[in-house]
């Protein structure tokens, strides 16, 4: 059962079309909306990370830096508690020096505020002074631990100015287990007078739980993580995700002081965020997952809502507004066609105006002006038609005259007893008949050996046997290989009127067919007066060199430019010649075998 349609009016569709557009339009600004959100997201982001690791630099910094003050006093200023103590040694026992300049050590760690992040401080002169203070317990072979420790030496070497720390393995045994790392710092006394920096110096370890609570101070769901200045992690919070690796391998390049950088770590697009401390080498870094980081929900859900809201409401006012001037001419344009259709052709001028549908108008009227015209010429056409299919018919008889009078002209030669005119007559007839049929079409080399060979039939009685033909072909398969009709006749016509005829003795024409690499190739050569090197150059070029007089009227070039046409630039013809010698003509085109019945081996049908 057909159902009808239901029409869809142009204004239906231009409203349709526009709240389209509007949705679209607003679809896009919704994403930028989105993407915006994302990005000031992400940069707002990045800098309260950039500002979280300042904020803990700067904790960080002021630590070390009292630490290092502690150090620096210790190993350059002796009056800080050894003058009143070696002044009144003489009057003190060993016990009570030892105790008294413990105490002293402990006051001055107590001034700096972060005497609870040192795990151990000691100053060591030997054979006169061993003091120690700090949240470890004290043993009397710590000196010896110290030196014995792989870095010692290392530490103790250092630039008066260089403080960097590196987080080494804690050489006390009392208290490797619970603290198997610390950051040490070492100096030797500047004031001793011992020969060797190994004899007197200031040793003070910084315990690691300096950072891990610096750590808490900032909000738990962060992930950051404090490295020394050869990159191993001193302390971290919610870094377990992450592969400190990656992040190692990235902060290795050379940076700047701060910044970041976008990056993916574990599978995962984060962004990372970076500060070094100058003195100390300490560097902090934040990582931050973009999954994590997302704009304001309420604030996209408002402002998507406003913008279709706004846009479809815009839309539409807009659609009614421009379909009311639209489809009042288009529904005049629509009645004037009724009107045309019902035969009546005359002019409109109420549909012609300024704008596009008025051009179409002044068209339509200037159509309906001209249809009676047209009909008319259309009647005329058709007569003119008829005239000209009765002439097609007439100019049919002529060919079939002329094939008929030659059939009755090779009869009566026939019943004379003229077996040169039969043949003649024959040859030329296959020759119209070939030659009316077609001309760019493809066809197998026996046809074209058998159209050849009605073509040498009647060159050979005209020449009284001037010249002889042998053909050979490698393959008999080559037999059914296709080939553009009526390329042998202008190459064989051209070896006896340029080749064999000039020089004045009999001559003999050679076609050697044969295949390589599915690639056909017919040479033509013939022991004429041949062709100078200056002429081989321009025999395939020039065109225009048409000889008129031949029975083809087909040159060499325009040879050359059909199989060009037909098969592509690489294939054609190739000239090699010797002058009074030989000339050889080589066609060269790609290898097509047709499906067709293999029958005999070809015979040349030009014998007297």
């Amino acid at each position: 059962m057909n159902m009808k349609k239901i029409p869809i009016t142009f204004r239906k569709r231009m409203i349709l079309y526009n709240l389209l557009m509007i949705v679209c339009i607003a679809c896009i600004i919704s994403i930028y909306t989105y993407s915006f959100y994302k990005k000031d997201a992400i940069v707002s982001e990045t800098a309260s990370s950039a500002n979280r690791l300042h904020l803990l630099s700067s904790r960080l910094e002021i630590a070390c830096d009292e630490l290092i003050n502690i150090v620096q006093n210790c190993a350059g200023r002796k009056s800080l508690f050894l003058t009143s103590i070696l002044s009144g040694r003489e009057h003190r026992s060993n016990e009570e020096f030892g105790i008294y300049a413990a105490e002293v050590l402990k006051d001055l760690c107590a001034i700096s505020g972060y005497n609870e992040y040192i795990h151990k401080i000691i100053v060591y002169e030997k054979n006169s002074l061993f003091i120690q203070a700090g949240t470890s317990y004290g043993s009397w072979n710590d000196a010896e631990c110290i030196m014995s420790a792989p870095w010692f030496h290392e530490l103790l070497n250092k630039n008066m100015r260089e403080y960097t720390l590196t987080l080494k393995n804690n050489p006390f045994p009392l208290n490797a287990k619970t603290m198997p790392q610390i950051l040490p710092l070492i100096r030797p006394l500047q004031y001793s007078k011992k020969e060797s920096p190994e004899d007197a110096w200031i040793f003070l370890s910084l315990s690691p739980k300096l950072f891990q609570n610096t750590l808490e101070l900032l909000p738990r769901d962060k992930s950051i993580m404090i490295m020394t200045s050869d990159f191993f992690p001193v302390s971290s919070m919610n870094m377990e995700s992450f592969a400190a690796e990656e992040i190692t391998n990235l902060l290795a390049s050379p940076l700047e002081q701060t910044g970041s950088l976008r990056v993916r770590l574990s599978e995962t697009d984060c962004i990372l965020t970076w500060e070094r401390l100058p003195v100390s080498g300490l560097i902090l870094c934040e990582v931050l997952p973009l999954k994590h980081i997302s704009p304001n929900p309420n604030a996209i859900r408002a402002t998507v809502g406003l913008v279709f809201l706004s846009c479809i409401a815009i839309g539409f006012f807009l659609s009614l507004l421009f379909t009311r001037y639209l489809t009042r001419p288009i529904m005049r344009l629509i009645e004037h066609m009724e009107v045309i259709s019902s035969g009546d052709f005359s002019r409109n001028p109420d549909i012609e105006s300024n704008d596009e549908l008025g051009i179409i108008g002044r068209q339509i009227n200037e159509m309906s002006s001209h249809v009676s015209v047209l009909m008319e010429n259309r009647i005329r056409d058709e007569k003119e038609k008829k005239n000209l299919e009765i002439k097609m018919l007439q100019a049919q008889i002529n060919p079939h005259f002329l094939y008929n009078t030659l059939d009755s002209i090779k009869w009566i030669a026939t019943m004379q007893h003229n077996s040169g005119i039969v043949r003649v007559v024959s040859a030329l007839s296959s020759l119209l008949k070939n030659m009316a049929k077609g001309f760019n079409e493809k066809v197998t080399i026996r046809q074209e050996l058998d159209f050849l060979d009605n073509y040498i039939t009647i060159e050979k009685i005209r020449y009284i046997e001037l010249f002889d033909v042998e053909i050979s072909v490698e393959d008999k398969e080559l037999y059914n290989a296709c080939i553009v009709k009526l390329t042998l006749q202008p190459l064989v016509e051209n070896s006896i009127f340029s080749g064999i005829e000039p020089s004045g003795k009999p001559g003999l024409i050679q076609i050697h067919i044969f295949s390589k690499d599915q690639v056909l190739y017919i040479s033509i050569r013939d022991n004429g007066i041949g062709i100078s090197e200056e002429n081989i150059s321009q025999m395939l070029t020039d065109t225009s060199r048409v000889t008129k007089h031949y029975m083809s009227g087909i040159g060499l070039p325009n040879v050359d430019r059909r199989i060009k046409l037909v098969y592509g630039q690489e294939y054609g013809l190739t000239i090699d010649s010797e002058v009074g010698v030989y000339t050889c003509v080589t066609v060269s085109l790609p290898l097509e075998l047709k499906d067709c019945d293999e029958g005999v081996s070809y015979v040349p049908n030009h014998s007297d």
